[in-house]
């Protein structure tokens, strides 16, 4: 597991690494990718020595105004802005306890839902599930608490990770948001030994982590082929509530009729 100083320097190199010096009216250059250390310092304003420095992890802690010139002239996603300034330390963060339990109301909601749904906590660990939920997945209440994790379920768990009919990329989009979770909360022993876990024990995780692809995927979709309704594929929504922004609320609706009438089967 690296520490987040080391990560800032490969992060930045990476970034860099990407860009076309065409976009920015640069000529192409043969032996080295993307722009030089010293284009990037010229694009931030800041001295080359600083990118360098930065790049060799060499203890530096930019302010926040250093961290927005180098995400504007690495041309950040929003994701990876936000990431660069949780490696910084420089984005305001909750000080708060680490959430292990879901809020009492959203587990009633839960319930209360047709839709199948979960509660999840930043590093995906399951607080909570409905019915629809155990069904379409696994029930949580027949693992061990400590397996109550939904990149877990993918990963480790046959009955799960064999589901996905597209796991490379539920794989891929898990390990970006677990990424931005680890920067978000450096404290988390348990997120840092999960991911620890994980990519010992999962080439697949290994490999999506070493990329370093920094992603928070709220919506989307999943197919699965599902040992009792069939081939499925359900569009996932995650809120974030006002009163717990720590939790999430996972809802699953099917993509199509054909998906409908397999969900309706469970």
């Amino acid at each position: 597991m690296t520490t987040p100083t080391a990560e800032l320097a490969a992060f930045l190199r990476t970034r860099r690494e990407r860009l076309d010096p065409r976009d920015f009216g640069l000529p192409p250059r043969r032996r080295t990718p993307g722009l030089r250390r010293e284009d990037v310092a010229e694009l931030a304003g800041i001295s080359v020595d600083y990118v360098v420095r930065l790049e060799q992890a060499r203890g530096l802690r930019p302010s926040a105004d250093v961290v927005e010139a180098l995400a504007g002239a690495l041309r950040l996603a929003p994701d990876e802005r936000a990431y660069l300034f949780d490696l910084t330390r420089r984005r305001p963060r909750d000080t708060g306890r680490l959430v292990t339990t879901a809020a009492a109301p959203l587990t009633r909601l839960v319930d209360d839902l047709a839709l199948p749904a979960m509660v999840l906590n930043h590093r995906y660990d399951i607080l909570a599930w409905n019915t629809g939920m155990a069904r379409l997945l696994v029930d949580p209440a027949t693992l061990p608490p400590a397996r109550r994790n939904s990149m877990w379920l993918c990963l480790m768990h046959p009955p799960v990770r064999d589901r996905y009919l597209d796991r490379e990329r539920v794989v891929r989009d898990g390990v970006a948001h677990l990424r931005a979770a680890w920067a978000a909360h450096p404290d988390d022993r348990a997120l840092t030994g999960l991911i620890a876990e994980f990519t010992a024990g999962n080439a697949d995780f290994a490999r999506c982590w070493a990329a370093g692809d920094v992603k928070v995927t709220g919506r989307g979709h999943k197919a699965m082929r599902h040992p009792e309704a069939g081939e499925l594929t359900v569009q996932f929504e995650t809120l974030r509530p006002l009163q717990d922004p720590d939790q999430l609320l996972v809802l699953h609706r099917a993509a199509d009729e054909q998906s409908r009438t397999a969900l309706a089967r469970l």
